[in-house]
């Protein structure tokens, strides 16, 4: 494993190229996909770390191995469904309504 942010980026990206020539096949399971989804999150998950040792930097959003790490945050997507946001609530009110009844296409000019 490298330290060297920019080597780390520079692996991630090949990783990427790899990735979309496998995927190219469209065969999810083929040798050469599956092969080229590890090394990819083998590159993510370098440079990660070597952003962080670095720079004291995380990246913007969270990546999973596939050991079941994600399975504890499968129970915050419940609380998104509580019932506190209805799209048909009566308590909306968009008061500019009438003001799109009156726009006219021919007044752009």
């Amino acid at each position: 494993m490298t330290n060297d942010p920019r080597s780390a980026l520079n692996r991630l990206i090949a990783a990427f190229e790899a990735h979309l020539d496998a995927a190219a096949t469209g065969d999810e399971l083929s040798p050469a996909v599956v092969a080229a989804e590890n090394a990819l999150q083998d590159a993510f998950f370098t440079y990660d770390d070597s952003l962080f040792t670095a720079y004291g930097i995380e990246l913007p959003f969270e990546a999973f191995d596939s050991d079941g790490d994600d399975e504890d945050d499968d129970d915050d997507d419940e609380d998104y469904d509580d019932g506190e946001y209805d799209e048909d609530d009566d308590d909306y009110d968009d008061s500019d309504d009438d003001d799109d009844e009156d726009y006219d296409d021919d007044d752009e000019d």
